[in-house]
């Protein structure tokens, strides 16, 4: 088993409570807009990191991180990018990637909404963790937390703060 700590849209900023919500995870994965290396950096110092980089992210981010990141966590296929739509609403390369890769967990940010989404006509799961950072319209600061064994991704927990 493995408990992963989600987040996406920093744009620059670690909310402190992060750092406490994801204290017992094994991994932290962030699904781009990260805003500066300094927030890959101190995340990938507290606990081991994966990202993608986001559209608002500069050169030095997306020569550190991928557009599309997919591996395999447990035995979950695991496909990330920042922007990739949602079930019903995958944008068209999107689609391809499902269709070819089939991950069990396809996580996307961008939207700022926090999203969390059975897609039964991928046998997937959709997870947008909404906005850990300050910029944007989003009232709500948002991350997740989850674990995965085998397969299953379960216990599932959203952090939630006022803006």
């Amino acid at each position: 088993m493995k408990k992963i700590g989600l987040l996406s849209d920093t744009h620059g900023y670690i909310h402190p409570r992060v750092f406490v919500f994801f204290k017992d995870c094994d991994e932290i994965w962030h699904a781009g807009d990260i805003g500066s290396t300094d927030v890959s950096d101190r995340l990938s110092k507290f606990k081991p990191f994966r990202g993608v980089y986001g559209n608002i992210d500069g050169q030095q981010i997306r020569l550190q991180y991928p557009e599309f990141l997919q591996f395999v966590c447990e035995e979950a296929v695991v496909l990330i990018t920042h922007i990739g739509g949602y079930p019903g609403r995958y944008l068209h390369t999107i689609k391809q990637k499902i269709e070819t890769l089939q991950p069990d967990l396809f996580i996307a940010g961008h939207s700022h909404i926090l999203k969390v989404i059975p897609d039964k006509k991928n046998n997937l799961l959709f997870l947008n963790p909404g906005a850990a950072g300050n910029a944007g319209f989003h009232q709500k600061i948002t991350f997740i937390r989850f674990s995965i064994t085998a397969k299953q991704i379960h216990d599932l927990e959203i952090m939630e703060i006022d803006r």
